[in-house]
């Protein structure tokens, strides 16, 4: 039997205060946010430096029962697997491009207990995918270059969400970058079932409004 996509928006924290990060996500939350999207950059594979497991650690020990996905910008996402499992994430979602074999890292990260995603930079073909998309809970089709909040969506993306779309039809499928009220129609339109929403929830004024526009956008679709 098919899986039924259902619209999911997970904020990222990324643009949120850290020094209130508990408080913050809970309010995302509270606000109708279906997961946290956590960015974890290396200083590496991308020039910015954000936090690790220890900080996740401590989130999850604030907040129980959210669904918490890491979005791993790192050179080695081997290496912080069991760590992210301990510290209570739910999907570890790596990126394909520094890695040799991407099938081994999959199986590591559902036996270590938690949902696989594989995520791909602008500049990756997504048809590279079809190697391993049967491990994969998730495929993540980056919207901007990975590293840093606040970039300008490219829309240019878009084409790599309708080709997973109509290849795989009942895969989750997540946009993440430059993506809100203005740009989530085309992300819809494409395929996109999981958003990701950085600046445009984090920074209104009414979080609870965008959230629901976003959801509201991507169902119009999946209904259709």
């Amino acid at each position: 039997m098919a899986k039924t996509l259902t619209a999911k928006i997970g904020p990222s924290i990324l643009n949120a205060d850290l020094a209130q990060l508990s408080e913050e996500s809970q309010r995302l939350l509270n606000n109708g946010a279906d997961y946290l999207h956590l960015d974890v950059m290396d200083g590496h594979f991308v020039p910015n430096l954000t936090f690790g497991h220890p900080l996740v650690k401590c989130l999850r020990n604030k907040i129980r029962d959210a669904f918490f996905e890491t979005h791993m910008m790192v050179s080695n996402p081997e290496q912080w697997i069991e760590p992210m499992a301990d510290a209570g994430v739910d999907q570890y979602t790596f990126h394909v491009e520094p890695i040799k074999d991407v099938p081994t890292v999959c199986r590591k990260v559902r036996e270590a207990g938690m949902k696989v995603g594989v995520a791909l930079k602008p500049g990756t073909p997504v048809d590279i995918v079809v190697d391993y998309v049967d491990l994969a809970d998730m495929v993540l089709v980056m919207t901007v270059e990975p590293g840093f909040g606040g970039q300008k969506f490219m829309d240019s993306m878009m084409p790599k969400v309708a080709w997973l779309r109509k290849n795989y039809p009942s895969l989750d499928i997540e946009v993440d970058g430059g993506v809100g009220p203005t740009t989530i129609d085309v992300c819809a339109q494409a395929g996109a079932n999981m958003i990701v929403s950085g600046t445009a929830v984090i920074g209104a004024t009414d979080q609870g409004k965008v959230i629901r526009d976003l959801r509201n956008s991507v169902n119009c679709v999946l209904k259709n």
